[in-house]
Formats: C-alpha cells, sequence, structure tokens
C-alpha cells in the first residue's frame, strides 16, 4: 500500500523526502546517498530533468509498487492455502496446532516475564543487563507474536463464518415455539 501511495504522490517528492532522511544520517554510505538524492533535487527544481524523465522514473516507480504489491498478494494466497489445508485436515494434530502453538507462547511469554519479575525484584543490581538481554529477544517474540496474531485474527474469522451459517437463538426458539408450519 505504501509503495503504491508514493508512486502516485510521484519521484520529486520521493526524493524530497528520502534524500532529507538519510542525509541526517550519521552512516556514511546513507549520507552520501542522501546527497545524491539532493542533487536530484536541485535538477529537477531547476528543470534539467525533462518531464519525459520524471514520468520515466514514476513509471518505474508504479511498476515497482505493482511487484511488491503482486508480492504480498501472492504471500498471501500461500498463509490462506495453508490455512485451509490445515483446518480441512483429518489429523487431529494439525486441526490442534494453532493453539498449541498459542499455549506455547503464552506459557513461554509468562515464563520469561515471571523470570524477568523475579531478579528485578530480588536481585536488582541485575536487573539492567536481564533487560538488556531480554530486549534483543524483541524480533524472535515479534515473529512468534506475528504468527499467533494472525492464527488468532483467522480463527476469529473462521468463528464468524460458522455463526453465519447457523440460525440465530431467537430464530430457533421461534421456530420451536410455532411448531412445524
Amino acid at each position: 500500500m505504501i509503495p503504491m501511495l508514493l508512486a502516485q504522490i510521484g519521484l520529486p517528492l520521493l526524493v524530497k523526502a528520502v534524500g532529507g532522511a538519510l542525509s541526517e544520517s550519521g552512516n556514511p554510505v546513507a549520507k552520501a546517498a542522501g546527497a545524491a538524492l539532493t542533487e536530484v533535487e536541485a535538477e529537477i527544481g531547476a528543470g534539467r530533468l525533462s518531464g519525459t524523465d520524471l514520468q520515466e522514473a514514476n513509471r518505474h516507480v508504479e511498476r515497482i509498487a505493482e511487484m511488491a504489491a503482486q508480492t504480498d498478494r501472492t504471500w498471501l494466497e500461500q498463509v490462506n492455502r495453508t490455512i485451509r489445508a490445515e483446518a480441512q485436515s483429518d489429523d487431529a494434530y494439525v486441526r490442534r496446532m494453532r493453539p498449541t502453538f498459542g499455549y506455547i507462547m503464552a506459557l513461554t511469554w509468562a515464563a520469561q516475564m515471571g523470570a524477568v519479575a523475579y531478579v528485578v525484584a530480588v536481585e536488582p543490581d541485575k536487573a539492567g543487563p536481564v533487560i538488556a538481554a531480554i530486549a534483543s529477544l524483541g524480533t524472535i517474540w515479534t515473529v512468534g507474536l506475528s504468527v499467533l496474531g494472525i492464527y488468532v485474527y483467522k480463527r476469529s474469522s473462521e468463528k464468524l463464518a460458522a455463526q453465519e451459517d447457523r440460525p440465530g437463538f431467537l430464530s430457533t426458539l421461534i421456530g420451536r415455539l410455532s411448531g412445524p408450519s
């Protein structure tokens, strides 16, 4: 979505935004890239970069954005295919994999947070290094919790779809009270 938005805004604004951000970086390579983009911005501003060149650049940005969107679509289709196959499986473990993963994540998270709380409360002098060590696990937790979030979201969708197929409580009650028609 963001690449498509950037493609619609166009190259001049993109060059200005990215060039300014990179110029402020402490990294020499990023700083050099920012300087190069600042030069491109100056060329655009002075009119030395033709409208045809800008249109061509915008066309390339749009194409890259389309390719990124297609990649995202393909990835989501594969995830959905996997989840559908999992839900239709006759193997009990495959059907229970999502809840099992959720319980494992919850227990692991609780154990880790319990250990951190224990260290902070009982040995506060060691709290700094322990919290720093936990911070280094951020990427692993991000991936695991993201997968769990997708599982929960998908399961919620499955439950909603199942509820839409069944008559509601009042419809069932009225049907039973009114008897056969």
